[in-house]
């Protein structure tokens, strides 16, 4: 079966963006140089994502307005909009439990949760998560979009790994 990773990044007081949606504080405390490339080891164990329209509509109108940078993968957005999709990019109007959980049994590599905030809580209230990669960030925004609010239940994870670089920390927890 496959499984459900949540990838993300987060400032230290654990929002994933400022109080306007922005994200231009994902960086750590100097020189990007000294940054690991955490993601392209984690690209390797997927083939599916699936995102929330607005952090589509970030990633295409601010992050990479110029091509799509998820090529290799089938994307789901889940929206109530109406767009046409693609070979690569479906707009899903449905339930995302219920899409994860019909995902989960098709064969494949692993399924990464992009974001956002609102996708992730529905996810993780009904405990759909298998692993949490968490970069923390060396910021205070003090407002935002929290990653993780209103959450129904206790979920006790384990502690796989962790690693520091550049003043982040990347985090990655399993369910106990």
């Amino acid at each position: 079966m496959r499984k459900i990773s949540l990838f993300i990044a987060m400032s230290l007081d654990g929002y994933i963006a400022d109080s306007k949606g922005g994200v231009d504080w994902l960086n750590g405390q100097g020189n990007d140089d000294e940054n690991i490339d955490t993601y392209s080891e984690f690209a390797k164990t997927i083939d599916t994502i699936l995102m929330g329209w607005n952090t589509y509509h970030q990633v295409v109108t601010e992050l990479s307005p110029k091509e799509w940078v998820y090529n290799e993968f089938t994307t789901y957005v889940i929206t109530h909009n109406k767009h046409t999709s693609s070979e690569n990019i479906r707009f899903v109007n449905i339930n995302p439990v219920d899409l994860v959980k019909r995902l989960k049994e098709e064969k494949g590599k692993d399924i990464w949760i992009c974001g956002g905030a609102n996708l992730v809580q529905q996810l993780v209230n009904e405990d759909l998560i298998d692993y949490y990669y968490i970069t923390v960030i060396p910021t205070l925004l003090g407002s935002g979009i929290r990653l993780f609010e209103n959450a129904k239940d206790e979920i006790k994870l384990r502690l796989l790994n962790t690693q520091s670089y550049n003043g982040m920390t990347d985090l990655i927890y399993t369910r106990r």
